[in-house]
């Protein structure tokens, strides 16, 4: 009975792959845009980088729950999903929720067949439903043992055995035209630390250039980009130059309390030679504890919806090529079957209807309603009232001046110099983002240096300011298509 069970699940894997493999993906693989800032399709179609961190996504749910989640991330905009392959919580020891575990034992060159048509039909899943996958080959600790269960099974030592992993993977996963591909999870390449008094340096960089090199020759078309821990860290740091590298990211996360200056770390990283996008690959979870890391006491308050969009907003207004999202329930997919994790306050299936979740979905809809590859920040829009952090606001701009945007994350009286604006009459907008409604407020002559107040003042009232050269003759912000 057990031998016909086990042969009509991998049956059932298997039509769900063919399945998922019809969905269309017509522009082509995503890629940095000519002038290294943006992303785009291979047909020159701009992508917004909205993703989600269901970091063990593959580690804990089943078919039919994967499902229940793709279908709400689709419905409220996401368009990339994060996930592990190697989880963190003891994913090569700890099985799945159909039993299985990656590998025989710890042995990455012994994949098991029934997990990894777990992780195929999941990707296809995705697929069917218009998200990519960033997909991470491994979690952080497999690699880097700062923190975590392990085991560290890839070393600087022997990184023929990470080369040979990856390259599996890749011929797995790369002609998938979903898959994107994300190193690191949550480790720095170079740990600099100290231990007893003495001050050390432990370059991990050979063993995740072996596994890009892997990646890349098992699939030569890979985007790659790496995931690293919380801070004033990026991948600029140590990676910038490294060719695999397509897209920088830094995670300002949760252990900084509020308003972490997330805008002058994506502008550091958008100033760099040579250019290349960034995103914050990890702000402050939605119902996360605010407090230092590793304490995460709750009796300090949790981030809620405002504290993610003031995070979100700023980083993409900064200049990244888009953000990702978290909540805290979901990237663990906490349920009755799992142990909480550092405070979580509800289960993943209530969780995924937060605030937080529908309103990122608003942030790309704004950014996509104008031409997305002329977008550039630009602070000097803001004459006066640009505060600082938790009142900092932030703008954007075209290249061609036909539209800036300008966040506001307290309502109140700013003044914007609209000199690097063209067009004699501006479209004045007011867009909330809790919404994702847009109030056109009316037509106003341009004048170098203008005033404007939003709807509604004060903490928790926060807005955009969009501006439109008239003539341009935009559709209203944040219109659904």
């Amino acid at each position: 009975m057990k031998k016909i069970q086990s042969v009509a699940f991998l049956l059932m894997l298997l039509c769900l792959h063919a399945a998922a493999q019809s969905a269309a993906w017509q522009h082509g693989p995503v890629k940095p845009s000519p002038d290294g800032h943006q992303l785009q399709h291979k047909d020159g179609t701009p992508f917004f980088w909205l993703a989600d961190t269901g970091w063990e996504l593959f580690h804990r749910l089943t078919l039919e729950e994967a499902a229940e989640y793709f279908d709400n991330r689709a419905k409220l905009g996401f368009n990339v999903i994060q996930a592990v392959a190697l989880a963190e919580f003891d994913g090569l020891r700890t099985p799945n929720a159909y039993g299985q575990t990656p590998f025989a034992g710890t042995d990455t060159d012994q994949p098991n067949e029934a997990y990894w048509l777990t992780v195929d039909s999941m990707i296809g899943m995705a697929a069917a439903r218009g998200l990519y996958v960033a997909l991470l080959p491994t979690w952080g600790d497999k690699v880097t043992p700062i923190w975590g269960t392990g085991p560290q099974v890839f070393t600087v030592g022997e990184t023929d055995r990470v080369y040979r992993y990856s390259r599996w993977v890749a011929r797995r996963y790369g002609p998938r035209s979903n898959v994107l591909w994300m190193l690191g999870g949550d480790r720095p390449a170079v740990h600099q630390g100290e231990r007893e008094g003495v001050k050390f340096t432990t370059d991990y960089r050979p063993v995740w250039r072996n596994m890009a090199r892997g990646i890349v020759e098992g699939f030569p078309q890979a985007f790659i980009t790496y995931h690293t821990w919380g801070g004033e860290q990026s991948t600029s740091q140590y990676l910038h130059n490294e060719n695999w590298l397509h897209m920088n990211t830094m995670q300002s996360g949760h252990g900084g309390g509020h308003d972490v200056p997330v805008w002058d770390w994506i502008t550091r990283d958008y100033n760099l030679v040579p250019a290349k996008p960034v995103l914050d690959a990890e702000p402050n979870y939605e119902d996360h504890p605010v407090n230092p890391w590793p304490k995460w006491d709750p009796a300090n308050g949790y981030f809620r919806d405002y504290d993610v969009r003031k995070q979100c907003y700023r980083s993409v207004f900064a200049g990244a090529c888009g953000v990702s999202y978290g909540h805290h329930a979901v990237w663990q997919f906490w349920s009755p079957k799992q142990e909480v994790i550092n405070h979580a306050d509800r289960f993943w299936t209530k969780a995924i209807d937060r605030p937080g979740a529908r309103q990122v979905g608003y942030l790309r809809r704004l950014i996509e309603s104008r031409p997305m590859l002329q977008r550039v920040p630009d602070q000097a829009l803001i004459a006066a009232g640009q505060g600082e952090k938790g009142e900092y606001v932030t703008a954007c701009r075209a290249k061609d001046g036909s539209y800036a945007m300008i966040y506001l994350p307290v309502g109140k009286t700013i003044s914007v110099n609209t000199k690097s604006l063209k067009g004699n009459t501006l479209s004045v907008w007011w867009y909330d983002p809790r919404s994702g409604k847009a109030k056109k407020t009316g037509l106003l002559p341009k004048k170098d240096i203008m005033e404007f107040t939003p709807p509604k003042t004060g903490i928790e009232n926060d807005w955009v300011l969009v501006l439109d050269d008239d003539a341009a003759k935009f559709d209203a912000p944040g219109k659904e298509k």
